[in-house]
Formats: structure tokens, sequence, C-alpha cells
């Protein structure tokens, strides 16, 4: 094959949702392994629920994913116009050759005709289609139609007693009957395209090689199929990659977490992590790795790869993935990426100082260890923001402990000696220990249960210079009063 020209193809009636987002990636990974062309095109003929709004959604999310596409509505490109509402004309050419031929026709049935001839159709327990009353119209009943106010819709008639076979890259060999399909709307009476006539031009024009889709869309193949025989048009080369199903084996929905790559990102998961995950819905890798970058997905993904079953969206391994991201993420973008949650939360100022900004690296790099996705940040920082400390019911119980107040005392009178520095805290602990003569967990957990009001949580020797020597005395003497009273 000389070129390789993918599509990724949206209708901007909302966010862009999870399940476009990995129908995008495979295209997009396909496009990129091969050196071919990724395509953004807009599929906005639902006039009434598209938006510019929600176009504008889909690239940035598009983008914050790391995708980017050689051509689309932004950028032009040899085979644009890439919005359909501005390829009318191009529609309009296809179908009057195919009213010239013959191979559709005007109907004029109105809704109430439609829905009587589907409900006699489901009593004789038949598959409802549209029977082809307007099959073999005369001018004359057309032209008195017409007068009645009725405007027609175009029909691709459907030739009977056929087998259409899709040839699919994942599926196989799928056989659809054509006398169950019934000739369908290609124009809607308003002149606009439907669905299955507008994805087979532009496909088609725009020299599409593969169409990676969406499982639910293998329905519709045949329908194009014909289109494309009925207009002599070369087919592509289809796959349709299996639903997405939450963990107790349903579609995919809201009760399983969230549904638009927007969501995930003001929630704080990285992207990088997003389309780790997305890649390894439905597709498996040789080999037990989970951790790819997009480098290695482009130079391992294959569509032999990808499974017919559906792909369980496991949010647990999400958070997993996530959390490793931000583990190993740089600090510094890690820290610039939280700030907003902080700053809602109230914990930090719209301007933040270079001095502010190193101490907020230092608190970010003490909590990221325990956090999946940086939403959680504000909650697990909580405890450096807060003059009144809340003793959990386990802490409590550490604090009341018979060698608490010496230790707590004795902790106080070497902070005022000790470097503010991990290795200086390390090791004034180290030796408050030996001094005491007392085991580890006697020392830590009570230093820990008075400084945070928990027994989990960050390293002492993160905690108690982020806190500082005033700070953190303060805190020891509320904790000593609590244990021996005022």
């Amino acid at each position: 094959m000389d070129k390789f020209r993918v599509r990724f193809a949206p209708s901007p009636t909302g966010p862009l949702h999870i399940g476009g987002a990995r129908s995008a990636l495979f295209n997009y990974l396909l496009a990129r392994k091969h050196g071919g062309t990724f395509i953004l095109r807009i599929e906005d003929t639902d006039l009434e629920r598209s938006s510019r709004e929600s176009e504008q959604n889909i690239m940035d999310s598009l983008r914050w994913l790391g995708m980017d596409w050689d051509e689309g509505p932004d950028k032009g490109g040899p085979f644009g116009p890439y919005r359909q509402t501005e390829r009318l004309g191009t529609y309009r050419s296809y179908v009057d050759r195919l009213l010239a031929e013959g191979k559709a026709y005007l109907c004029y049935c109105t809704e109430e005709e439609l829905a009587a001839e589907r409900e006699a159709l489901m009593t004789k327990v038949e598959l409802p289609r549209y029977l082809g009353r307007c099959r073999s119209l005369t001018q004359g009943c057309r032209e008195r139609l017409e007068a009645e106010g009725r405007k027609p819709v175009v029909r691709f008639l459907v030739p009977e007693d056929q087998t259409v076979v899709v040839e699919d890259r994942v599926r196989g060999q799928v056989a659809f009957e054509t006398n169950g399909i019934g000739d369908f709307v290609i124009v809607k009476s308003d002149g606009i395209p439907t669905y299955n006539f507008a994805v087979v031009i532009d496909d088609a024009t725009m020299e599409i090689t593969h169409v990676i889709r969406a499982e639910e869309h293998l329905s519709n193949t045949p329908r194009q199929i014909l289109i494309y025989q009925a207009l002599g048009l070369p087919l592509p080369e289809f796959a349709h990659i299996s639903l997405i199903l939450g963990k107790d084996r349903t579609k995919m929905s809201k009760r399983h977490g969230s549904t638009s790559v927007v969501q995930y990102r003001e929630q704080g998961y990285l992207p990088q992590a997003l389309v780790n995950f997305l890649a390894l819905l439905g597709w498996a890798p040789e080999g037990e790795e989970e951790i790819f970058s997009m480098e290695q997905l482009v130079d391992r993904f294959s569509l032999d790869r990808v499974a017919k079953n559906p792909a369980v969206f496991d949010m647990d391994k999400l958070l997993w993935l996530n959390g490793y991201y931000i583990r190993q993420a740089p600090l510094e973008e890690v820290t610039r990426l939280a700030l907003p949650y902080l700053q809602a939360a109230g914990y930090v100022g719209g301007e933040v100082s270079h001095v502010q900004m190193e101490w907020l690296k230092h608190l970010v790099g003490a909590v990221r260890k325990g956090i999946s996705h940086l939403a959680e940040i504000p909650a697990r920082t909580a405890l450096f923001f807060t003059n009144e400390l809340t003793y959990s019911a386990e802490a409590q119980r550490v604090l009341q402990e018979e060698q608490v107040p010496m230790v707590l005392n004795t902790l106080k009178e070497k902070l005022a000696v000790t470097p503010m520095t991990e290795e200086g805290v390390k090791g004034m602990l180290k030796t408050l220990a030996k001094e005491l003569k007392l085991g580890g967990k006697q020392v830590y957990m009570p230093i820990r249960a008075a400084l945070t009001g928990e027994v989990h949580g960050p390293e002492l020797f993160d905690i108690i210079p982020l806190l500082g020597v005033e700070e953190c005395a303060r805190r020891l003497d509320s904790a000593v009063a609590l244990v021996t009273g005022p």
C-alpha cells in the first residue's frame, strides 16, 4: 500500500467520550506506525446538537492526550473541507448520480405511515424495515404528494436476495443478508445527508484506506458497502474494535466512572496514564509488560493483537497506572499540575513566589507516593495548612502510651538545634531513639500522631521540615497537653 490514511470522525455533540478517545488512539497509532496520515473530520450534520464548543473540546482533549492530526478543520489539507456541513455540495453530486441511475429514489412517507409499517412487521415477528412503498411512484404521484406539502427524503434502493460480506480486520468475515436491511434514508427532508451516506462519500473522497471504529458501527457497515458498490468506489479496510464494558460486564456508563476525557483531566489524571490505559482496552501487547510510552505504543501496536471480546474498564487499574505516572513524572511538572487543586482549596493564593514554589515542590514530593490522581492532593496536604489538628481514634490511642510525653518533649528540644533538611531530621530521629533507649515504633508513631493527627502518611523527615520548627513545637505542646491535661 503506497499510502496509509486513517481518520477519527467524531460528532461534536458533547465532550470527547472515553470510547471515542480509544478509537482515535488506535487510528493514531496505526497511522504513526506506518508513516501514514491521521485525519480529524467533524461529523456535524446533527444540526440541533452539534456545537463549535464541543468541537473545540474534542480537539483540546485529543491534543492533551498527545494526538495531533495531519489534516483537519483547523489545519486544512488537500481533501477539505473537514466539516460535513461544509461538504453538502459534494454529497449532492453523488445523490444526483444515484437518483439518475435508479439506485435511489424519493420517499414521501410520513412518520405516522412509517410507524404503522414498523408496528405491522413487529406484530408478524419480522425485522422492522422499510418495505419500499415509494420505490415505483409515478411522476404524477410525486407531484400530488408534493402538492400536499410533503417533503421527500432520499432512500437508497437495497438490492434483494444478496449477501454483503464485511471483511473485518478484527472480526474476520461477517455476513449480512440484504433482505433484512430495507431501503434506508441517505438524505433527510431538509437536504442533510445521513451518517451512512456522508461517511462513505467522505471516506472515499478523502482516500481513507482503513476505517477503525467501535463495534457498534458494524451493523452500519453493510449499508455503507452497498453505497460503495453502487457508486463504484474502492472499499477501505474495516476494523471494528470491541465495546468497552464496566467491571459488571454492562456497557460503560457514568456509574462505572467518568465517561469523558475532560473529566479525567479535571480530576488530575495524567495524559500518559490515560493513553497507556486506553491502549490496553482491547489491545494485547506481547509479553507481560503494561507500562508503555506513546512512542513504544506506536512501535508495538498492530490490529492483529486487537481482541474481539469486549474490553473491561478496570478503574483500579487506571488508578494504579496514574499513580505510577505521578510518581515517575518530574517533581516540578507534578507540582505545576497540582497547584490549581491547592489554589481551589484555598491553601495557596494566586501568586506563588519562588520560595513558596520550592516549598510546594517539597510538599508534593512528600505526598505523591500515596495518591492515585491529583484531585486527592488537597485532602492529603490539609494537615500542612491547618491550625486545628484533629486526632484520629488510632492517633489518640498511640498518644496515651506512657512514654509519649518524654518522647515529644525531648523531640521539641532537639528540633531547636536540628537542620531542617531530610538528612538532618533523619539523623536526629535515630539519635533520639538511641538516647531514649526505645524501639522505633515507640518513638516514631507518637511523633507522627502528634504532628499529623494520623498514624499513617508522609515520612517524618518530610513532615518536620515542611511544618518548620515553630509549628512542630506548637503541635508537640498541644499533643502533650492532650495527654497530661492543662
